[in-house]
């Protein structure tokens, strides 16, 4: 019940600062990050979690495998995922040779057409191993489908390549990069 407590109030907080943080009062400085008091201070008015102290904050993100979050210098952010305009911003990085992705099977012919966009997001996610990418995948689809990309070749060819906790985030991956696996 704890657990269920503390992703419920996980998800609340990434709601806040990947998609809504106007709603509570607060403004993103050019990272993606709010002072943390001001966020807790905005959590504690929500009656649902008038419970959380500074210290619970700090133990789900220290405890958090999902790394959703980062907290520097007394400031917080949201590490991926955003839907804000003044999402952090990130700096270039080498991938490794594969990532991966994994997306709806109703997805697919799009992406084999067009390569990953980022939909409603301001960055594709990518995942490390095919296992992670079969873990996001499921959750839009029962029967994911996985695509491989090729990363550093993309990368080589003037694709950039962001990190943020375990995700790597990129603006756009074209289809030629792209191998659907298990096909």
């Amino acid at each position: 019940m704890i657990r269920d407590r503390f992703e419920s109030l996980s998800r609340f907080l990434s709601y806040i600062l990947r998609h809504a943080p106007e709603e509570f009062g607060l403004v993103l400085d050019a990272d993606g990050y709010v002072p943390l008091e001001k966020l807790l201070t905005e959590t504690k008015a929500d009656e649902r979690w008038r419970w959380v102290k500074k210290e619970d904050l700090l133990n789900l993100i220290a405890s958090s495998p999902k790394r959703r979050f980062e907290i520097r210098d007394g400031r917080i952010r949201a590490l991926y995922g955003h839907t804000v305009t003044s999402a952090p911003h990130y700096k270039p990085v080498v991938p490794p040779e594969y990532l991966y992705h994994g997306t709806t099977r109703r997805s697919q012919d799009s992406i084999d057409r067009l390569g990953l966009l980022p939909m409603k997001r301001r960055f594709v996610h990518l995942s490390r191993n095919i296992d992670d990418a079969v873990k996001v995948g499921k959750r839009w689809d029962t029967n994911p489908v996985i695509y491989r990309i090729s990363a550093r070749a993309a990368h080589k060819d003037g694709i950039q390549f962001f990190l943020a906790g375990d995700v790597y985030l990129s603006k756009f991956i074209p289809a030629r990069y792209l191998q659907r696996q298990g096909s």
